[in-house]
Protein backbone atom coordinates (compact mmCIF):
# COMPACT_ATOMS: atom_id res chain seq x y z
CA UNK A 1 0.00 0.00 0.00
CA UNK A 2 1.02 3.58 -1.22
CA UNK A 3 1.17 6.42 1.74
CA UNK A 4 -1.28 8.88 0.71
CA UNK A 5 -2.42 12.60 1.64
CA UNK A 6 -6.39 13.08 0.52
CA UNK A 7 -7.38 16.90 0.11
CA UNK A 8 -10.72 17.56 -0.96
CA UNK A 9 -11.91 20.83 0.29
CA UNK A 10 -15.07 21.36 -2.14
CA UNK A 11 -17.83 22.11 -0.70
CA UNK A 12 -21.20 20.23 -2.69
CA UNK A 13 -24.72 21.50 -2.68
CA UNK A 14 -26.38 18.70 -4.54
CA UNK A 15 -29.94 18.01 -5.52
CA UNK A 16 -33.38 19.57 -7.00
CA UNK A 17 -33.46 23.57 -7.20
CA UNK A 18 -29.55 23.83 -5.58
CA UNK A 19 -28.96 26.20 -8.00
CA UNK A 20 -30.99 28.76 -5.63
CA UNK A 21 -28.19 28.85 -3.65
CA UNK A 22 -25.85 29.78 -5.69
CA UNK A 23 -25.60 33.91 -4.31
CA UNK A 24 -25.40 32.70 -0.56
CA UNK A 25 -22.53 30.07 -1.04
CA UNK A 26 -20.62 33.01 -3.41
CA UNK A 27 -21.02 35.58 -0.48
CA UNK A 28 -19.75 32.87 1.64
CA UNK A 29 -16.71 32.54 0.15
CA UNK A 30 -16.04 36.22 -0.24
CA UNK A 31 -17.59 36.72 -4.06
CA UNK A 32 -18.43 40.43 -4.07
CA UNK A 33 -17.72 40.79 -8.41
CA UNK A 34 -18.37 37.64 -10.27
CA UNK A 35 -16.98 36.54 -13.66
CA UNK A 36 -19.63 34.19 -14.53
CA UNK A 37 -18.35 32.14 -17.42
CA UNK A 38 -19.90 29.41 -19.65
CA UNK A 39 -19.83 28.00 -22.81
CA UNK A 40 -22.45 28.33 -25.90
CA UNK A 41 -25.79 27.98 -26.48
CA UNK A 42 -26.89 25.97 -23.79
CA UNK A 43 -26.32 27.60 -20.66
CA UNK A 44 -28.42 30.52 -22.38
CA UNK A 45 -31.34 28.29 -24.08
CA UNK A 46 -32.30 26.12 -20.96
CA UNK A 47 -33.17 29.20 -19.18
CA UNK A 48 -29.95 28.58 -16.34
CA UNK A 49 -27.69 31.29 -16.88
CA UNK A 50 -31.12 33.58 -17.09
CA UNK A 51 -31.83 32.11 -13.48
CA UNK A 52 -28.76 32.59 -11.91
CA UNK A 53 -28.05 35.95 -13.21
CA UNK A 54 -31.47 36.88 -11.67
CA UNK A 55 -30.63 35.05 -8.23
CA UNK A 56 -27.72 37.39 -8.88
CA UNK A 57 -29.60 40.51 -9.01
CA UNK A 58 -31.89 39.98 -6.24
CA UNK A 59 -28.51 39.33 -4.01
CA UNK A 60 -27.07 42.62 -4.91
CA UNK A 61 -23.94 40.31 -6.23
CA UNK A 62 -22.12 42.47 -9.26
CA UNK A 63 -21.03 40.58 -12.18
CA UNK A 64 -19.64 40.53 -15.93
CA UNK A 65 -20.35 37.57 -18.64
CA UNK A 66 -17.68 35.59 -20.60
CA UNK A 67 -19.31 32.93 -22.81
CA UNK A 68 -17.71 31.29 -25.79
CA UNK A 69 -16.13 28.17 -24.08
CA UNK A 70 -15.38 25.65 -26.26
CA UNK A 71 -14.92 21.42 -25.56
CA UNK A 72 -10.87 21.64 -25.38
CA UNK A 73 -11.18 24.71 -23.80
CA UNK A 74 -8.73 27.64 -25.64
CA UNK A 75 -6.10 29.95 -24.65
CA UNK A 76 -7.02 33.04 -26.37
CA UNK A 77 -10.61 32.96 -24.30
CA UNK A 78 -8.62 32.55 -21.11
CA UNK A 79 -6.41 35.55 -22.42
CA UNK A 80 -10.03 37.89 -22.56
CA UNK A 81 -10.89 36.45 -19.60
CA UNK A 82 -7.66 37.23 -17.51
CA UNK A 83 -8.09 41.14 -18.88
CA UNK A 84 -11.71 41.45 -18.27
CA UNK A 85 -11.26 40.13 -14.45
CA UNK A 86 -8.36 42.69 -14.27
CA UNK A 87 -10.51 45.44 -16.02
CA UNK A 88 -13.94 44.77 -13.96
CA UNK A 89 -11.73 43.97 -10.45
CA UNK A 90 -13.60 40.48 -10.09
CA UNK A 91 -12.77 38.57 -7.22
CA UNK A 92 -14.64 35.85 -8.04
CA UNK A 93 -15.36 33.30 -11.02
CA UNK A 94 -18.67 31.30 -11.07
CA UNK A 95 -17.75 28.48 -14.27
CA UNK A 96 -21.45 27.53 -15.22
CA UNK A 97 -20.84 24.14 -17.70
CA UNK A 98 -18.85 21.16 -17.62
CA UNK A 99 -15.26 20.54 -17.27
CA UNK A 100 -14.20 22.56 -20.52
CA UNK A 101 -15.90 25.68 -18.47
CA UNK A 102 -14.14 24.87 -14.87
CA UNK A 103 -11.27 24.31 -16.29
CA UNK A 104 -11.25 27.57 -18.81
CA UNK A 105 -12.11 29.57 -15.27
CA UNK A 106 -9.34 27.76 -13.21
CA UNK A 107 -6.79 28.82 -16.05
CA UNK A 108 -8.48 32.23 -15.66
CA UNK A 109 -8.39 32.40 -12.10
CA UNK A 110 -4.62 31.68 -12.52
CA UNK A 111 -3.75 34.02 -14.75
CA UNK A 112 -4.85 37.03 -13.10
CA UNK A 113 -2.57 37.50 -10.37
CA UNK A 114 1.08 36.65 -12.79
CA UNK A 115 1.87 39.67 -14.95
CA UNK A 116 3.89 36.82 -17.37
CA UNK A 117 2.60 34.78 -20.17
CA UNK A 118 -0.21 32.30 -19.17
CA UNK A 119 0.88 29.41 -20.77
CA UNK A 120 3.95 29.61 -18.87
CA UNK A 121 2.29 27.14 -16.03
CA UNK A 122 1.38 24.66 -18.97
CA UNK A 123 5.24 24.61 -19.83
CA UNK A 124 6.06 24.34 -16.92
CA UNK A 125 8.27 27.74 -16.84
CA UNK A 126 6.72 29.12 -13.76
CA UNK A 127 4.15 27.73 -10.87
CA UNK A 128 0.77 29.03 -9.93
CA UNK A 129 1.41 30.74 -7.12
CA UNK A 130 -2.14 32.21 -6.60
CA UNK A 131 -5.80 31.45 -8.33
CA UNK A 132 -9.42 33.69 -8.14
CA UNK A 133 -11.88 31.59 -5.62
CA UNK A 134 -14.12 29.66 -8.46
CA UNK A 135 -17.65 27.84 -7.55
CA UNK A 136 -19.09 25.68 -10.27
CA UNK A 137 -22.81 25.16 -11.26
CA UNK A 138 -22.06 21.67 -13.15
CA UNK A 139 -24.37 20.73 -16.24
CA UNK A 140 -22.26 18.18 -17.59
CA UNK A 141 -20.79 15.26 -15.55
CA UNK A 142 -17.75 13.85 -16.96
CA UNK A 143 -14.22 15.72 -16.51
CA UNK A 144 -14.30 15.71 -12.79
CA UNK A 145 -12.87 19.17 -12.68
CA UNK A 146 -15.42 20.10 -10.30
CA UNK A 147 -13.83 18.44 -7.40
CA UNK A 148 -10.14 17.65 -8.81
CA UNK A 149 -6.94 20.34 -9.22
CA UNK A 150 -6.42 19.81 -12.63
CA UNK A 151 -6.54 22.33 -15.17
CA UNK A 152 -6.39 21.13 -19.03
CA UNK A 153 -6.24 24.02 -21.51
CA UNK A 154 -5.27 24.22 -25.56
CA UNK A 155 -2.97 26.31 -27.06
CA UNK A 156 -4.57 27.53 -30.05
CA UNK A 157 -1.80 29.24 -31.61
CA UNK A 158 -0.05 25.36 -31.47
CA UNK A 159 -2.86 22.96 -30.79
CA UNK A 160 -0.96 21.82 -27.82
CA UNK A 161 -3.05 20.34 -25.28
CA UNK A 162 -1.56 20.04 -21.63
CA UNK A 163 -2.50 20.21 -18.13
CA UNK A 164 -1.26 21.04 -14.77
CA UNK A 165 -2.25 20.18 -11.29
CA UNK A 166 -2.27 22.64 -8.00
CA UNK A 167 -4.68 22.53 -5.34
CA UNK A 168 -4.82 26.26 -5.64
CA UNK A 169 -7.39 25.84 -8.36
CA UNK A 170 -9.85 23.20 -6.35
CA UNK A 171 -13.40 24.96 -6.49
CA UNK A 172 -14.71 26.29 -2.83
CA UNK A 173 -18.48 24.62 -3.58
CA UNK A 174 -20.04 22.76 -6.63
CA UNK A 175 -23.41 23.16 -7.37
CA UNK A 176 -24.98 19.60 -8.88
CA UNK A 177 -28.89 19.34 -9.95
CA UNK A 178 -29.30 15.75 -11.83
CA UNK A 179 -31.98 17.49 -13.83
CA UNK A 180 -29.71 20.06 -15.40
CA UNK A 181 -28.27 16.81 -17.46
CA UNK A 182 -31.17 15.67 -18.61
CA UNK A 183 -31.33 17.34 -21.99
CA UNK A 184 -27.53 16.32 -22.77
CA UNK A 185 -27.59 14.67 -26.35
CA UNK A 186 -26.60 10.80 -26.09
CA UNK A 187 -23.35 11.00 -27.89
CA UNK A 188 -22.04 13.74 -24.68
CA UNK A 189 -24.16 11.10 -22.30
CA UNK A 190 -21.93 8.35 -23.57
CA UNK A 191 -18.73 10.08 -23.62
CA UNK A 192 -19.19 11.84 -20.65
CA UNK A 193 -19.24 8.80 -18.57
CA UNK A 194 -16.63 6.96 -20.57
CA UNK A 195 -14.63 9.84 -18.95
CA UNK A 196 -16.06 9.20 -15.92
CA UNK A 197 -14.79 5.47 -15.53
CA UNK A 198 -11.28 5.92 -16.83
CA UNK A 199 -10.93 8.53 -14.55
CA UNK A 200 -11.11 5.68 -11.97
CA UNK A 201 -9.99 3.42 -14.20
CA UNK A 202 -6.43 4.72 -14.63
CA UNK A 203 -6.36 4.58 -10.50
CA UNK A 204 -7.07 1.02 -10.95
CA UNK A 205 -5.09 -0.39 -12.89
CA UNK A 206 -1.41 0.88 -11.34
CA UNK A 207 1.35 -0.96 -9.83
CA UNK A 208 0.31 -0.52 -6.25
CA UNK A 209 -2.46 -3.28 -6.12
CA UNK A 210 -3.32 -4.10 -2.44
CA UNK A 211 -5.62 -0.90 -1.13
CA UNK A 212 -8.07 -3.14 -0.42
CA UNK A 213 -11.08 -0.80 0.26
CA UNK A 214 -9.58 1.44 -2.19
CA UNK A 215 -10.26 -1.25 -5.24
CA UNK A 216 -13.93 -2.39 -3.88
CA UNK A 217 -14.68 1.63 -3.82
CA UNK A 218 -13.32 1.68 -7.31
CA UNK A 219 -15.25 -1.20 -8.66
CA UNK A 220 -18.23 0.08 -6.78
CA UNK A 221 -18.49 3.01 -8.76
CA UNK A 222 -17.31 1.46 -11.76
CA UNK A 223 -20.08 -0.77 -11.81
CA UNK A 224 -22.19 2.02 -10.89
CA UNK A 225 -21.81 4.02 -13.94
CA UNK A 226 -21.34 1.07 -16.28
CA UNK A 227 -25.05 0.47 -14.83
CA UNK A 228 -26.33 4.11 -14.99
CA UNK A 229 -25.46 4.83 -18.50
CA UNK A 230 -27.06 2.17 -20.07
CA UNK A 231 -30.23 3.32 -18.32
CA UNK A 232 -29.90 6.89 -19.34
CA UNK A 233 -29.65 6.07 -22.59
CA UNK A 234 -32.60 4.97 -22.30
CA UNK A 235 -34.88 7.23 -20.62
CA UNK A 236 -32.30 10.65 -20.22
CA UNK A 237 -34.92 12.00 -17.48
CA UNK A 238 -34.21 9.18 -14.92
CA UNK A 239 -33.37 11.05 -11.85
CA UNK A 240 -32.24 8.30 -9.77
CA UNK A 241 -29.36 7.50 -12.39
CA UNK A 242 -28.75 11.05 -13.69
CA UNK A 243 -27.36 11.62 -9.92
CA UNK A 244 -25.14 8.72 -9.79
CA UNK A 245 -23.44 9.10 -12.72
CA UNK A 246 -23.43 12.95 -11.52
CA UNK A 247 -21.92 12.54 -8.19
CA UNK A 248 -19.65 9.44 -9.67
CA UNK A 249 -17.97 11.85 -11.71
CA UNK A 250 -16.74 13.96 -9.09
CA UNK A 251 -15.80 11.07 -6.54
CA UNK A 252 -13.96 9.16 -9.95
CA UNK A 253 -11.73 12.41 -9.70
CA UNK A 254 -11.09 14.23 -6.99
CA UNK A 255 -8.54 11.83 -5.93
CA UNK A 256 -10.30 9.55 -3.56
CA UNK A 257 -9.86 6.49 -5.97
CA UNK A 258 -6.26 6.79 -5.67
CA UNK A 259 -5.88 6.42 -1.93
CA UNK A 260 -3.71 3.97 -1.34
CA UNK A 261 -2.67 3.20 -4.58
CA UNK A 262 -0.77 5.67 -7.75
CA UNK A 263 -2.37 6.89 -10.98
CA UNK A 264 -1.38 5.96 -14.99
CA UNK A 265 -3.23 8.54 -17.15
CA UNK A 266 -1.48 6.95 -20.31
CA UNK A 267 -4.33 6.63 -21.72
CA UNK A 268 -5.66 10.28 -20.94
CA UNK A 269 -2.48 11.55 -22.04
CA UNK A 270 -2.16 9.72 -25.28
CA UNK A 271 -5.77 10.53 -25.91
CA UNK A 272 -4.61 14.50 -25.31
CA UNK A 273 -2.88 14.59 -28.07
CA UNK A 274 -5.84 12.74 -30.30
CA UNK A 275 -8.18 15.63 -29.36
CA UNK A 276 -5.69 18.40 -29.78
CA UNK A 277 -4.89 17.31 -33.24
CA UNK A 278 -8.14 16.80 -34.70
CA UNK A 279 -10.30 18.47 -32.15
CA UNK A 280 -12.73 14.96 -31.21
CA UNK A 281 -14.39 14.70 -28.12
CA UNK A 282 -12.19 13.88 -25.14
CA UNK A 283 -14.71 10.68 -23.62
CA UNK A 284 -14.71 9.10 -27.39
CA UNK A 285 -10.91 9.44 -27.64
CA UNK A 286 -10.40 7.52 -24.76
CA UNK A 287 -12.84 4.45 -25.70
CA UNK A 288 -11.13 4.68 -28.94
CA UNK A 289 -7.60 4.54 -27.71
CA UNK A 290 -8.28 2.60 -23.90
CA UNK A 291 -8.55 -1.29 -25.47
CA UNK A 292 -5.17 -1.22 -27.72
CA UNK A 293 -3.43 0.54 -24.46
CA UNK A 294 -4.66 -2.46 -22.32
CA UNK A 295 -3.24 -4.85 -24.18
CA UNK A 296 -0.44 -3.50 -24.88
CA UNK A 297 0.46 -3.49 -20.65
CA UNK A 298 -1.40 -6.24 -19.85
CA UNK A 299 1.95 -9.29 -20.10
CA UNK A 300 2.58 -9.11 -16.51
CA UNK A 301 -0.19 -7.76 -15.09
CA UNK A 302 -2.84 -10.96 -16.10
CA UNK A 303 -4.29 -10.91 -12.61
CA UNK A 304 -4.73 -7.55 -12.45
CA UNK A 305 -7.22 -7.49 -15.14
CA UNK A 306 -9.13 -10.66 -14.71
CA UNK A 307 -10.36 -9.11 -11.64
CA UNK A 308 -11.18 -6.25 -13.48
CA UNK A 309 -13.16 -8.38 -15.85
CA UNK A 310 -14.79 -10.35 -13.06
CA UNK A 311 -15.84 -7.59 -11.13
CA UNK A 312 -16.64 -4.63 -12.69
CA UNK A 313 -17.53 -6.01 -16.23
CA UNK A 314 -18.90 -9.42 -14.94
CA UNK A 315 -17.28 -11.98 -16.94
CA UNK A 316 -16.68 -15.57 -15.59
CA UNK A 317 -13.71 -16.19 -14.02
CA UNK A 318 -11.92 -19.14 -16.05
CA UNK A 319 -9.36 -20.11 -13.23
CA UNK A 320 -7.62 -22.24 -15.66
CA UNK A 321 -6.66 -19.25 -17.64
CA UNK A 322 -5.87 -16.10 -16.06
CA UNK A 323 -5.02 -13.87 -19.30
CA UNK A 324 -8.02 -15.58 -20.87
CA UNK A 325 -10.13 -13.94 -18.58
CA UNK A 326 -8.34 -10.63 -18.50
CA UNK A 327 -8.71 -10.63 -22.19
CA UNK A 328 -12.54 -11.17 -22.26
CA UNK A 329 -12.47 -7.98 -20.09
CA UNK A 330 -10.73 -6.12 -22.10
CA UNK A 331 -13.09 -7.20 -24.91
CA UNK A 332 -16.06 -6.63 -22.28
CA UNK A 333 -15.59 -3.24 -22.03
CA UNK A 334 -14.96 -2.53 -25.40
CA UNK A 335 -18.19 -3.71 -26.49
CA UNK A 336 -20.09 -1.22 -23.57
CA UNK A 337 -18.47 1.33 -24.81
CA UNK A 338 -19.97 0.34 -28.64
CA UNK A 339 -23.11 0.04 -26.73
CA UNK A 340 -23.37 3.69 -25.92
CA UNK A 341 -22.57 4.57 -29.36
CA UNK A 342 -18.44 5.19 -28.66
CA UNK A 343 -15.62 4.42 -31.52
CA UNK A 344 -12.90 1.40 -30.53
CA UNK A 345 -10.17 2.66 -32.74
CA UNK A 346 -9.06 5.67 -34.16
CA UNK A 347 -10.64 4.47 -37.48
CA UNK A 348 -14.04 5.03 -35.64
CA UNK A 349 -13.21 8.26 -34.07
CA UNK A 350 -12.23 10.12 -36.90
CA UNK A 351 -14.18 8.83 -39.95
CA UNK A 352 -10.81 7.87 -41.24
CA UNK A 353 -7.52 6.09 -41.08
CA UNK A 354 -4.68 7.82 -39.46
CA UNK A 355 -1.45 8.51 -40.97
CA UNK A 356 2.03 7.17 -39.85
CA UNK A 357 2.96 10.73 -39.88
CA UNK A 358 0.01 11.64 -38.10
CA UNK A 359 1.13 9.01 -35.28
CA UNK A 360 4.68 10.11 -35.19
CA UNK A 361 3.59 13.80 -34.42
CA UNK A 362 1.23 12.23 -31.39
CA UNK A 363 3.40 10.69 -29.88
CA UNK A 364 6.30 13.31 -30.21
CA UNK A 365 3.95 16.00 -28.31
CA UNK A 366 2.96 13.57 -25.75
CA UNK A 367 6.66 12.21 -25.22
CA UNK A 368 7.69 15.94 -25.55
CA UNK A 369 10.19 15.21 -28.31
CA UNK A 370 11.50 11.94 -26.42
CA UNK A 371 12.01 13.54 -22.60
CA UNK A 372 8.98 12.64 -21.37
CA UNK A 373 7.74 8.45 -20.18
CA UNK A 374 4.45 8.09 -19.67
CA UNK A 375 2.03 5.78 -17.14
CA UNK A 376 3.51 3.34 -14.26
CA UNK A 377 1.69 -0.19 -14.61
CA UNK A 378 4.21 0.05 -17.62
CA UNK A 379 6.48 2.77 -18.50
CA UNK A 380 5.67 4.22 -22.09
CA UNK A 381 8.76 6.04 -23.94
CA UNK A 382 7.89 7.38 -27.66
CA UNK A 383 8.15 3.92 -29.40
CA UNK A 384 5.40 2.30 -27.27
CA UNK A 385 3.24 5.30 -27.42
CA UNK A 386 3.60 5.09 -31.74
CA UNK A 387 3.31 1.15 -30.85
CA UNK A 388 0.04 1.90 -29.02
CA UNK A 389 -1.81 4.27 -31.43
CA UNK A 390 -1.14 1.80 -34.17
CA UNK A 391 -2.96 -0.76 -32.19
CA UNK A 392 -5.82 1.66 -32.24
CA UNK A 393 -5.78 2.81 -35.35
Amino acid sequence: MKDFNFYAPTEIVFGRESEQQVAQLISKYGGKKVLVHFGGKSAKKSGLLDKLLGILDAAGIGYVCLGGVVPNPRLSLVKQGIALCREQNVDFILAVGGGSVIDSAKAIGYGVGYEGEPWDFWMGKAVPASCLPIGAVLTIPAAGSEMSNSCVITNDDNNDKRGINSNLCRCKFCIMNPERTFTLPPYQTAAGATDIMMHTMERYFTVHEDMTLTDAMAEALLRTVKDSAAVVMQHPEDYRNRAQIMWAGSLSHNDLMECGTAKDFATHKLEHELSAMFDVTHGAGLAAIWGSWARYVLPGHEARFARFAVNVMGVTNDFSDVKQTAIRGIEATEQFFRSLGMPTSIRELLGRDITDEEIAEMARRASHDGNLTLGNIRVLKTDDMVAIYKMAR
